[in-house]
Order: structure tokens, then sequence, then C-alpha cells
């Protein structure tokens, strides 16, 4: 029988039915709160694949992802609000003549977040990746805020520290979970190609890899804007999904919690970064009550606002110091992983 029609592609479609089926319950069933966080586990999903790619594929230790997130979420605003959107939002100083009248498609707009966003990753990756260790982190994390501050300054093009209100809410759970659906199967045919193997080669040893014949400096470039682009992207659907964006949004805690999310799943998996960021996404939401008032018998509290991050901290802390390499390490998951656990 010829391996398309195997077992494992059955299984591969059963599942990839179940999840789809389950996008369509989701969508009818579940309340808008819940709806909303569903979209935004999904949202997650993009952005910390497209860090695993730098970070845990090509080995670039990179903390520039919020200001990618920006690029791509400001310029999918500009290019989808209509005229009248935009004048309300530009009361303090008029937009841009050029940007003023110009609305597009949702997709056409998104595509262009993307592809201005890879464009930015390629002109700050080709100085900042000649950089190792701390000192990539610490250019990366520079450029991400210094574009944090140009977009607070620009208040002809940006509407500065007021930030942009009443975005279209394009960011439905369909067009959310498609482009999920995209950069999931995009990410794991790249990663099985030979780019991809050329990727884990210069993390694994750039000595060797350049030795190999690798070009080190292109593939580095390559992975860093490919990333960018995936980043403007799921930068541009949090836009849509929120319906308002401001510089403060794009602070190095949002690298943060996609940095955590990676490391959790496992540098190097892109299934322990799907599940990750479902996990992180739920958890930091079903822990929201500890910022209330608690009456747990001994101890009574008014309210205690972070408490909820303290604890899960904490959580993530323990995760860490017993299992480092996170949760699936470098492997991937497989349905051979479950007939062995089977058989024991």
């Amino acid at each position: 029988m010829p391996s398309f029609f195997n077992k494992r592609f059955g299984l591969n479609l059963g599942a990839a039915l179940c999840i789809v089926g389950f996008v369509f319950i989701a969508n009818a069933t579940f309340g808008s709160f819940n709806l909303r966080i569903f979209n935004l586990c999904g949202i997650y999903i993009i952005l910390a694949l497209s860090l695993n790619l730098v970070n845990g594929f090509t080995g670039l230790f990179s903390l520039g992802h919020a200001g990618f997130m920006a690029i791509g979420a400001y310029t999918s605003a500009l290019l989808t609000m209509s005229p009248a959107q935009k004048e309300m939002n530009f009361f303090l100083a008029p937009i841009v003549p050029a940007l003023a009248t110009i609305q597009l498609p949702f997709v056409p707009a998104l595509l262009i977040a993307g592809a201005i966003t890879a464009l930015a990753g390629f002109l700050i990756g080709t100085p900042v990746l000649r950089l190792h260790d701390d000192y990539l982190a610490i250019a990366t994390l520079g450029f991400s805020e210094i574009i944090r501050v140009v977009l607070t300054n620009t208040q002809t093009i940006t509407n500065g520290a007021l930030g942009l209100k009443g975005l279209p809410r394009f960011s439905t759970t369909f067009t959310v979970w498609a482009a999920v659906f995209i950069v999931i199967v995009f990410m794991f045919a790249l990663i099985r190609s030979s780019f991809g193997r050329a990727c884990r080669a210069v993390r694994d040893n750039e000595i060797a890899a350049q030795s190999m014949g690798i070009n080190i400096a292109k593939i580095k470039i390559q992975s860093f804007t490919i990333a960018s682009f995936l980043a403007g992207i799921g930068g541009a659907l949090l836009g849509h999904l929120m319906s308002t964006i401001d510089p403060k949004m794009f602070t190095f805690s949002l690298t943060y919690n996609i940095l955590l999310i990676v490391v959790l799943g496992g540098n190097g998996s892109l299934t322990g970064s799907i599940v990750a960021a479902i996990v992180i996404t739920i958890g930091m939401e079903a822990l929201r009550f500890l910022d209330g008032p608690l009456n747990l018998i001994f101890i009574q509290t008014q309210g205690l606002p972070g408490l909820r991050m303290v604890v899960f901290s904490i959580l993530l802390l323990l995760i860490v110091i017993y299992r480092q390499q996170g949760l699936m390490g470098k492997r991937e998951f497989s349905w051979n992983m479950l007939q062995l656990k089977r058989s024991h």
C-alpha cells in the first residue's frame, strides 16, 4: 500500500479534522470572553513558532520580537482603518496625507504588514547578527526599544502615545486559526527542508557547519527575516483582536512571555511551542482569581494585584528547575511516542 495511505496519514488526517471540528464548535458555543482567550492561544502559537525558529532552531538569542510585532500591528491597522476612523484618532495632529485615504482589505494588509516587518528584520539583522549570545540579545532588545520610541514620537503616522483605537475586528476565530494552520504547516515544511537542517547545523556548531559549505551569515539573516515576517503577522492579528494598540503594548514583557512559551515548550520543538502556548495562555487566565479577594480559612485578603503572576512565576520556576529542557526538549510529537507508552 502506498505510504500516502498508511496508518500515520490516517491518524494525521483524523487529528486535523478533530481540530477543525473543535474550532467550529468553539466558535458556535464559547462565550465572547472564552472565545477571545481561544483566539489569543492561536496568536501566541504563531508568535512562539516564529521566535523558536530564531532561538531554538538557529541558536540566535533574540529579544526583539515585541518590536517586530509592533511594526506588523501598526502597519495592518493603518492599512485597514477607514478614513473616518483615522480622522477620529488623529485629533492632536493630522495623519500624513499618503495614509489618510488608503484602505485595503484585511488579507492584503496582513501580508503587507508581514513583508514590511520582514524588511525591518532584514535591515536590523544584517549588522547585529554578527554578534553572539548576550551581545546579540542586548542589541535586538535595544532595537526593539528604538522601534517603540519611534512609534511613540511619530505623531502624524502612529498617533504617538495615544495609539490607535477602533481597529476593525478582523481577527475572528476562523481567520486566526486559518493563519495558525498555515503557519504550522509552513514551519514543519521549513524545518524538514535543507534550510531547516542548515539552521540546526549552525545552532549546533558554526565551525563545523561552515566547513561543510554552509553560508552561516546567509542562514542567520534568512532565519531572522522569516521569523520577523511571522512576528509581524502575529502582531497584526493581535492588534485586530484587541481592536486597540499603543506603544505600551509592545514592551519587553511581551517578548518575555513569548520567550517563556518557547523555553517551557522546548527550545527546538514546534509541537512543544504549540502545547506551551495553549497551556500558558489558559493558565494565565485561570489564575486571575488570585488577584481578587481570597478567603482561605486561615488567610483572608482584600485583593492583591499581581499575586497571580507571583504564583504563576513560582510554578514556572519549578518546571524550569526540574525539567530544564522544557516539555518536549528538541523532540517533536509523533504517534510512535503513544505506541511506546502503550507498550510499556
